[in-house]
């Protein structure tokens, strides 16, 4: 499965490492130190340069999304905001 980040940027789902929250980056010291040492290591992706909602990171690059964590975590598994309200998902299992 292929995730949206935002402009036009789609990865692998698979390639995920993590999908931070921008605010915690922010009011984390152990969070802010964590990615500036990966990004000494990784390439730096901003996708817009007026905003950052989330930051995903892969083995290779650490992406900087305008998109929400909650959102791309919504994507990652393949749910979406109709499923989860009218409970389709539990059909699809069945």
């Amino acid at each position: 499965m292929f995730i949206h980040l935002g402009g036009d940027i789609i990865i692998r789902a698979k390639d995920i490492i993590a999908i931070i929250n921008s605010d915690s980056h922010e009011q984390s010291s152990i969070t802010s130190t964590y990615l500036k040492e990966e990004e000494k290591k990784k390439k730096k992706v901003v996708i817009s340069s007026d905003y950052t909602k989330s930051i995903v990171l892969t083995d290779d690059e650490i992406y900087y999304s305008p998109v929400s964590s909650l959102t791309l975590n919504r994507r990652a598994q393949g749910k979406s905001l109709t499923d989860l309200h009218y409970g389709l998902e539990e059909e699809d299992e069945e």
